[in-house]
């Protein structure tokens, strides 16, 4: 237990840093673009017709007025008391705009990771159990065509089909168009999130399948094996003892790992389906220049990813007991 604190601990410091790294980074690059918060918000018109002190009182309120880095302290040193500052956009404080747009994305990111994480693995085992044979060509080509496919493109084509075409799902957004917010049921929020949820999962799930493929013919290919099918032991208690024993720590580090690619590709899903979440947020801060909602939407998607990460270290441990045993003989 001591072994696994001090193991944490270490990990939140780097967390820290990264974090702070992270949030420089993306100041940097808002800092250094060429758009013009006035123009992109106001437009170059309507500037045109204001007078000198209300384009003053604009380039104050864009904090164009201050030097980059003063704003980016002010920024960072309300960060560290835990306020995350105003969106300019939305008038309203980060973390409130954050949490909506988190607890609408949530749901999605959620089941398509889970999804994305299970199809991969039976896939995997699945095309290495029939090495070679037409299971696993079809299985690796289909993963090859998913991951060399654009997630806007897929989103794009899914809307298509199963909107445009059959018509079983809605267009877009989150709830239906003109309704109320109070009398959207659940049925209906669970239709418009399928086609985003179904279009992040087959973008994360072919990398996960292929590496998952690799680990299973290499345990089938191990001595070990050779020697249970002597015994006379047949595939599937192969694949249950032996197989998915061996193929749960690197499957742990891919599933967490592929966390980033769900957060990231969830960018351009949501644009494709207009679908109001955490992506589509992102987005609209960067090119809008609100600086408080960008730096707040990177600082917290970091956080997440590095929160997959240490959860999978600290999950080794459970499933493999020689991680712990080594982990105790080396305090």
């Amino acid at each position: 237990m001591r072994h696994r604190l001090q193991f944490a601990a270490k990990k939140l410091l780097r967390m820290a840093l990264l974090l702070w790294g992270v949030s420089f980074a993306a100041f940097l690059l808002l800092a250094l673009s060429p758009l013009n918060p006035l123009e992109t918000n106001v437009g170059q018109v309507a500037l045109g017709s204001m007078s000198e002190a209300q384009v003053e009182r604009l380039e104050s309120y864009w904090g164009m007025d201050t030097p980059p880095l003063e704003r980016y302290w002010n920024w960072l040193s309300g960060a560290l008391r835990g306020d995350l500052g105003i969106s300019l956009l939305y008038r309203q404080p980060v973390v409130e705009v954050i949490g909506e747009r988190l607890a609408a994305s949530l749901g999605v990111l959620v089941f398509a990771w889970l999804f994305a994480g299970v199809l991969g693995l039976a896939l995997g085992v699945t095309a290495g159990v029939c090495r070679a044979r037409w299971p696993d060509r079809l299985i690796r080509g289909a993963c090859l065509l998913l991951a060399s496919t654009p997630s806007f493109w897929l989103a794009l084509l899914l809307l298509m089909v199963f909107a445009v075409w059959l018509g079983w799902l809605p267009v877009g957004l989150s709830v239906p168009i003109g309704a109320a917010a109070d009398s959207v049921t659940v049925w209906e929020r669970l239709q418009h999130a399928v086609l985003p949820a179904l279009t992040l999962s087959l973008t994360g799930m072919p990398n996960i399948a292929l590496h998952t493929r690799e680990k299973t013919v290499e345990v089938l290919s191990s001595d070990y094996i050779l020697y249970a099918r002597a015994r006379g032991e047949g595939t599937a208690s192969i694949v249950r003892r032996h197989v998915l024993r061996n193929v749960a720590l690197p499957g742990i580090t891919l599933q967490f790992a592929s966390i980033g690619e769900i957060i990231g590709g969830s960018v351009l899903v949501e644009q494709a389906f207009s679908y109001p979440g955490l992506g589509q947020a992102a987005v609209t801060a960067g090119l809008g220049s609100d600086l408080p909602l960008l730096l707040g939407i990177t600082v917290v998607t970091a956080a997440l990813v590095f929160a997959g990460s240490l959860a999978a270290d600290l999950l080794y441990g459970a499933v493999d007991p020689r991680i712990r045993r080594g982990a105790a003989r080396a305090r």
